[in-house]
């Protein structure tokens, strides 16, 4: 049996030359294209001259020993949220169809393009994204590789980022994280998806749904995949990932709201994990943290997603309001209630959550908790607005508290064959960057033993 390609593997075999650039272009183009498959939906736009002509010179560079790094030539995609020189960014909206296209690359996207990887086009996302569910009523929803033919969410906001990964239109991804953006597609969709400490990576150039937020980050088949292009887009360089042996390693799990409402799959799954975990030599205890309990104080009247995606949006909800989504319009109208002396206090609760909760995080190596508390829902079951807002809310919960606190946080898939996807989702402060890929990569290793 094939194993699933990785960008270390795919490096390995463009460097001897088992592969070339341009056959994975269009082995991912053939994807895209299939009718049968996704494509249609995961992506708004495909780069398909603009892939075949960089493969060609990829190769090309290869074999004059030019290649501008060991990754050169793989094909990734983009979200729909990042400026890429001459296209219009529409953030998965149409109420941006009339905006000049982008002068620049976003930072990110020139430093992707920088190490040699491929743009093969822009993936479709959850409008300006605000939802983790990945629902997208002007360009469609593409549906989660699990039990594809009765058509569940594939997660937001990167809904088409993890898609075009998990189908292999893509071999990685960038999207961004204010929520869990880049966390729930991947638990939804069984790889690997990261939100990395806020201030490593530059986010001018993308749409902004929280200035205080936001954090862009990678989805990947594995932890390793991930790690090679979070360093990418830190502009670090790329070392070798030493996964952590699990013994030894000190995990807390929250029982202050990170496991209220808990579906049973997800909580068979997780506990599943943690007991293999603890056979082999973690620990892991069971902590109260009171501090998860501000989140929802914070975000009583909207949050910074209502107040500061209003600061952005107010104009162009004048214009063109009528052609967003009602289910984000209605989100980002919200902000305008929320006064200035509302925005200090809430400035003031997160400073005061993130001191407490760094705190209690300390004495561990990790956070554990699921991704998301549910499992990817149908499309069909979520037409209600009730049920909908019900299964955003649970689907964000978890991921939201880290990115409120401003931690680095990975997710990767803890499931069995054949069972509905669910996240394992590992947390620490910010900074703790490399520490999380570390023990990520060895929870990954156990779990496939």
């Amino acid at each position: 049996m094939q194993k699933t390609p990785t960008l270390m593997s795919l490096a390995a075999d463009l460097e001897s030359g088992r592969t070339n650039a341009r056959k994975l272009v269009d082995e991912c183009l053939d994807r895209i294209a299939d009718k049968s498959g996704e494509g249609g939906r995961a992506f708004v736009h495909v780069e398909v001259e603009a892939a075949i002509e960089a493969a060609k010179a990829m190769d090309r560079l290869r074999e004059v020993r030019a290649a501008p790094s060991r990754f050169a030539g793989i094909p990734i995609s983009i979200k729909d949220l990042f400026d890429i020189k001459g296209q219009v960014t529409r953030a998965g909206s149409r109420a941006l169809d009339d905006s000049p296209p982008a002068e620049a690359d976003a930072p990110v996207v020139s430093r992707l393009r920088r190490a040699g990887f491929i743009l093969i086009g822009r993936t479709n996302m959850t409008e300006f994204a605000y939802s983790g569910i990945g629902i997208n009523p002007h360009y469609g929803t593409p549906k989660s590789v699990w039990q594809r033919e009765a058509g569940h969410v594939p997660g937001g906001s990167s809904s088409g980022a993890a898609v075009s990964v998990a189908d292999g239109m893509a071999h990685g991804a960038l999207g961004s994280d204010t929520g869990g953006s880049c966390r729930i597609p991947a638990a939804y969709n069984g790889i690997v998806g990261y939100k990395p400490t806020q201030q490593r990576i530059p986010r001018e150039g993308g749409i902004p749904l929280s200035f205080t937020l936001d954090s862009f980050g990678p989805l990947g088949r594995t932890v390793e995949c991930c790690a090679v292009l979070d360093a990418v887009l830190a502009d670090e360089p790329v070392r070798p990932l030493q996964p952590r042996p699990v013994k030894g390693m000190r995990f807390a799990v929250p029982t202050t709201v990170a496991l209220d409402d808990v579906d049973d799959q997800v909580a068979k799954a997780f506990e599943r994990t943690l007991e293999k975990l603890s056979r082999l030599g973690a620990s892991i205890e069971r902590i109260e943290m009171p501090e998860f309990l501000d989140v929802a104080v914070i975000n009583k009247k909207g949050g910074f997603a209502a107040a500061e995606s209003y600061a952005w949006h107010r104009y162009l909800l004048e214009s063109h309001g009528g052609v967003y989504d009602p289910r984000v319009s209605s989100r980002i109208v919200r902000g305008e209630a929320i006064t200035a002396a509302d925005y200090i206090d809430i400035l003031q609760a997160r400073k005061s959550m993130i001191a407490r909760a760094n705190a209690r995080f300390a004495p561990y190596d990790a956070v554990v908790m699921p991704t998301s508390v549910i499992v990817p829902p149908r499309i069909s079951d979520l037409a209600d607005d009730h049920a909908f807002t019900k299964a955003n809310l649970l689907s964000l919960r978890n991921c939201t508290l880290i990115n409120m606190m401003d931690g680095c946080s990975i997710s990767l898939p803890c499931h069995r064959h054949g069972e509905a996807p669910v996240g394992f989702m590992l947390s620490a402060t910010g900074g703790s960057d490399r520490r999380i890929f570390e023990l990520a990569a060895g929870v990954e290793a156990a779990l496939h033993v």
